[in-house]
């Protein structure tokens, strides 16, 4: 499904991926570990074309080439971020913004009964409150208040390709519970392919069945399955796990 090859990333002449190849197949869940400021974020960008980046390579999305779109057109070929750090908009509220995504995506008018009555679904399945529907996007919320309000978002667009971006970063105990639940569910629901960017495995317990890859020196040094991120838990980017001969694997 997503497929990229040969990726250079540079800003301001300073290379921040090199030579980064990943596959990620259809309904495949893939997650992406490393030390802070290998270039994880950088890769979430660039997959949706961040304007700011000098790319070479290539990325593509079901052999559609995503280096030539712009960010909306790439959006309506089924992909989603779920940024570290979601976007206030005061002014606007979260019904505005999906409906006129939904319209964009479907190229026609929403049915507005159709739509609220999805939209209460929603909110009963990632226990939100209905408010939050009128309420302006991410503004004046907390950090666990954001994340859930863009499953919100989520759940109505039904994209099949999901970035979830550090989404465990300002999360307490309570709120990743909520958001890790809705995220397996929806899963369970629409099977879509999963790219998770994390440090840690504590998002990780809400999925089964789980790829790793490892990050260093922009590019992957090693790959495998959940063990590896337990590997990673409990001694470290810097243990031998890491930098020893496995890398050779």
């Amino acid at each position: 499904m997503l497929e990229i090859k040969d990726l250079t990333v540079k800003v301001d002449d300073k290379i921040i991926l090199n030579n980064f190849n990943i596959t990620i197949n259809d309904g495949e869940i893939h997650v992406l570990m490393g030390p802070n400021g290998t270039g994880k974020s950088t890769i979430c960008k660039a997959i949706f074309n961040h304007p700011d980046y000098i790319i070479e390579g290539s990325i593509k999305y079901n052999g559609t080439e995503l280096t030539k779109l712009d960010v909306a057109s790439i959006g309506k070929l089924g992909l989603f971020l779920l940024a570290q750090n979601p976007v206030e908009i005061p002014g606007i509220t979260n019904a505005e913004l999906i409906r006129s995504a939904l319209s964009e995506k479907e190229n026609k008018p929403i049915d507005i009964f159709k739509f609220n009555k999805k939209l209460n679904e929603v909110c009963e399945i990632i226990n939100l409150p209905k408010s939050f529907v009128h309420r302006d996007i991410n503004f004046n919320m907390s950090g666990g208040e954001k994340k859930k309000n863009e499953l919100l978002s989520l759940f109505m667009l039904e994209p099949k390709f999901i970035i979830l971006d550090e989404i465990d970063s300002g999360l307490d105990i309570d709120a990743l519970k909520e958001v890790g639940n809705a995220l397996n569910k929806y899963y369970e629901m629409e099977h879509p392919s999963i790219l998770i960017v994390t440090h840690h495995q504590a998002i990780l317990e809400y999925f089964k069945d789980y790829q790793v890859s490892i990050l260093q020196d922009g590019h992957i040094t090693k790959s495998g399955t959940s063990d590896l991120a337990k590997e990673i838990e409990k001694h470290g980017f810097k243990a031998n796990v890491i930098n020893g001969s496995k890398n050779d694997e």
